[in-house]
């Protein structure tokens, strides 16, 4: 397939531009992953399911594509929530780090084609924090702390990616204020501290400590893509302070660093932003319990990457019908059309108008109203005996489906627990599971562990947290 112009939102020009790969045929994609602190909740799938269509769209574009996507595993929240649960701070980041991995096995989230996690790469991001102090864009804390920070006034071009002026910004509140030059300086590492584990921290020229957040990814990218790469995304949450101070480390240090910036949309629940004060945060786990992870995928998929998704309750059964009208038809096509000279005829290749619309900023809504267009000329081909139309719908809507990772009759979707019986199974864990809750709130312990014993037996595993307990099916 000849190369194409594909067009995307770049955050930092403000405007639609033409991809503009570093190689010619490649494109080297870098997205934020995420931070193992505690379970995903269903902004995370949102944005891993955003940058694996793209990946796949560039892919059936002909770009060969390298998708980089880190782990997060040492943070200030993972040392504080490790401290709370009792356990190790690497085994509380491995453990959600496995739940974030199932949630987008279960989503068909293809894997990326490197998966770092931040503290495989303490040494390097040890040289990054060398090479800015010696460029005199940073400096060690004169307190002793071990700290250092960015020097964000030496920087003139700080700011540039969300356009904002330094003197309207917040100071940065990554770490101590004391030693800082400038409430907005931020952290390269950090000291440790006396109630902080041993095992967080690594020697440095500067004290023993660890990287901050930020220092994180400018070092991964490096690593695994150059100086310079084609995108770096993210959620819209991460343009300000995060991708802002990636740009301005990197710049700082002397790389071209990401040609395009991609920022996906976050998800409300019923008009609002998803947080633990509110209560309305909906996880992974519960989420994948609620449908069958194909109807969960299209759900999420369905809005333009760049939009806010408000979940709401009927969301899902809507997927679930178009979806089912989708199945229905290549059902029907394979009964009619199987054992037929036309069985064979029907190129697996896009229709033009889905090609123009995801060519236009992955316009996955406009894509999906041609691919059910094109299923509703099926069946009236069907309902006319026009099978050679019939055959050509039913290829097209088969490719369609391929690129954006939702053919129903694919393997990968094969075996899959059916809506109803989903919903089922998740009525009656959360019937015992509140069952469990009013026993512990009568401070009857032991029939709240049978209830806990009795789900474990049936392979439902019950995890308490300071958010309430949730379920996963063990396994």
């Amino acid at each position: 397939m000849g190369r194409v112009t594909v067009r995307l939102y770049d955050s930092r020009a403000q405007g639609l531009v033409d991809l503009d790969p570093r190689v010619e045929g490649e494109v080297g994609m870098y997205v934020c992953g995420p931070t193992v602190q505690s379970s995903p909740h269903i902004g995370h799938l949102r944005s891993a399911l955003v940058y694996d269509l793209w990946r796949r769209w560039l892919s059936y574009r002909g770009y060969k594509v390298t998708l980089v996507r880190n782990v997060t595993d040492i943070d200030d929240k993972v040392l504080v929530n490790a401290a709370q649960s009792g356990e190790e701070w690497w085994a509380l980041a491995y453990r959600y780090e496995l739940e974030f991995t199932d949630g987008y096995r279960r989503l068909g989230i293809l894997a990326p084609t490197y998966e770092p996690r931040a503290t495989a790469s303490v040494d390097r991001m040890q040289e990054l924090i060398a090479r800015l102090i010696e460029r005199g864009h940073a400096y060690p804390a004169a307190d002793g702390s071990g700290d250092v920070y960015f020097d964000t006034g030496s920087w003139p071009a700080y700011g540039e990616l969300t356009r904002q002026d330094p003197s309207d910004m917040v100071a940065a509140a990554d770490a101590d204020p004391r030693a800082k030059r400038d409430p907005r300086d931020f952290a390269l590492w950090k000291g440790r501290k006396p109630e902080e584990p041993a095992s967080a921290s690594w020697s440095s020229p500067w004290g023993d400590g660890r990287p901050g957040w930020h220092i994180e990814c400018s070092a991964m990218s490096e690593r695994y893509l150059g100086g310079e790469f084609d995108i770096h995304g993210g959620g819209l949450d991460l343009r300000f302070p995060h991708h802002e101070n990636e740009l301005a480390q990197s710049g700082a240090a002397g790389h071209a660093f990401a040609r395009h910036w991609v920022h996906n949309g976050l998800v409300n629940v019923n008009g609002q932003k998803m947080s633990k004060s509110l209560g309305n945060s909906i996880y992974a786990a519960d989420f994948l319990g609620m449908a069958a992870p194909l109807v969960i995928r299209y759900y999420l998929g369905a809005a333009h990457y760049r939009s806010t998704i408000d979940y709401h309750d009927g969301a899902l059964e809507e997927a679930e019908a178009a979806l089912d009208r989708i199945e229905q038809f290549l059902l029907r096509a394979a009964r009619r059309l199987d054992g037929t000279r036309f069985a064979s005829v029907g190129a697996p290749v896009v229709p033009d108008a889905f090609a123009e619309a995801m060519d236009d900023d992955l316009s996955v809504p406009q894509a999906l109203g041609v691919l059910h267009e094109r299923v509703r000329e099926g069946n009236v081909a069907l309902d006319s005996e026009d099978l050679d139309e019939a055959a050509h719908a039913r290829g097209e809507v088969t490719a369609m489906l391929q690129v954006l990772g939702m053919d129903p009759l694919a393997p990968e979707w094969a075996g899959a627990t059916d809506d109803a019986t989903a919903r089922a199974l998740g009525t009656l864990v959360e019937q015992l599971i509140a069952d469990r809750e009013n026993l512990r709130a009568a401070r009857d312990f032991a029939g709240a562990d049978r209830i806990r014993d009795h789900l474990a037996g049936a392979g439902v595993v019950v995890e308490d947290s300071p958010t309430g307990s949730h379920w996963r099916i063990d396994g």
